[in-house]
């Protein structure tokens, strides 16, 4: 109990300091967040998160004061090498199936086939996959990610104490705490980004670590916990893909339509559309620590998927696109374009009709006047 107390303490203010100490030489060296164009905005939080995560938890596994078994150092090894991936996406452009191919080797490293089986083991990899790149798409708000991380690393972390999983619990609180030292920072408007490292370290230790605690359990019911830790992840996954569909755009392309640019739009502060979220995650969370203790029945998930998805299809009709570009006419006839030339009206060029309209009116007045 000490030793989570101190440990979570020290993981807090190393990575306080660390995002501090780092800020200034990603500012010089341009590790910059290239959505932000009016201020700059280093994305090397998730680096002092993930560094603060891995010596703490590994210091206690070195000492003996907190030994946390080989399966948690087999999922921090993991989930360090997803990081560093995420890194090389903070750095240079890297595309989006190298980063789901990376996290998807990763996560095959970490599931306990032998408890789940490999049918359940596969899709358990999926889902590991699913919540880390969803995590990397919460990014898109100052702190955002980072406190529903923190929430739902308490909730992971209380189904793995039930458990007596206490090297999994160890990590989660660990977890957590980096990621509010991180948010000394982060907080709007933050002066330092989590960034793709950060954040797809965060999914993938949360995603994996609930795996673990759920393993042995039915598939049916292990869902249910499971959805609920990760229910606004899940919502803004969803919102994403249903409203690029129907407005015909690729589902790759980045845009203003994530979750928190749609609370934004309804009027919300930057802090209220990190806070609402947050207490929606908190609920989640509860949820699915309740059901996995029996304190509650299973179809408490129900509640969470029908409040998710009203949430969804409210948002929805929030728009985020803007309207589409008028079609440039002439006379009540939209004009064409040709490949390479100038608009065009009637198969001619509009410059030359143009021209030849003027040079007309220039010759009768000349006409006149001799006249």
């Amino acid at each position: 109990m000490l030793y989570g107390i101190a440990a979570a303490t020290t993981a807090l203010l190393l990575a306080a300091v660390l995002t501090a100490l780092l800020r200034v030489p990603a500012l010089r060296l341009g590790i910059l967040d290239r959505r932000r164009r009016q201020r700059p905005v280093p994305l090397i939080g998730g680096v002092a998160v993930v560094l603060a995560t891995g010596v703490v938890v590994i210091a206690g596994e070195r000492t003996g004061v907190a030994p946390v078994g080989e399966g948690v150092g087999r999922l921090l090894v993991a989930a360090g090498a997803v990081a560093l991936l995420g890194l090389v996406a903070d750095l240079r452009r890297v595309k989006a199936r190298v980063i789901v191919g990376g996290t998807t080797v990763a996560a095959a490293s970490v599931v306990p086939y032998e408890e789940t089986g490999v049918p359940a083991g596969l899709l358990a990899i999926g889902w590991i996959v699913f919540v880390a790149v969803a995590f990397k798409t919460l990014d898109h708000a100052d702190s955002l990610a980072g406190t529903i991380g923190v929430v739902t690393a308490f909730g992971v972390g209380a189904c793995a104490a039930a458990e007596v999983m206490d090297g999994h619990a160890v990590l989660l609180s660990v977890l957590a705490a980096a990621l509010t030292g991180f948010l000394m920072h982060n907080w709007p408007p933050a002066r330092v980004g989590l960034g793709a490292c950060g954040s797809l370290f965060t999914g993938f230790v949360l995603a994996a670590s609930a795996v673990t605690t759920r393993a042995g359990y039915g598939l049916g019911d292990s869902a249910g916990v499971l959805f609920p830790l990760t229910a606004v992840a899940s919502a803004d996954v969803l919102l994403v893909v249903l409203s690029r569909r129907l407005a015909g755009r690729p589902l790759l392309r980045g845009g203003p339509d994530h979750l928190a640019h749609r609370l934004r739009r309804l009027g919300l502060t930057p802090q209220g559309a990190i806070v609402l979220p947050a207490i929606g995650a908190f609920a989640g969370v509860l949820v699915a620590v309740l059901m996995h203790i029996g304190w509650t029945a299973q179809s408490g998930v129900f509640w969470v998927a029908a409040g998710t998805l009203v949430v969804v299809l409210l948002l929805l009709r929030v728009p985020v696109y803007g309207a589409r570009r008028p079609v440039p006419t002439q006379a009540g006839r939209p004009l064409s374009t040709q490949a390479g030339g100038p608009p065009t009206q009637a198969g001619k060029p509009v410059s030359t009709q143009v021209g030849r309209s003027v040079s007309s009116q220039v010759s009768g007045h000349l006409r006149v006047r001799n006249g």
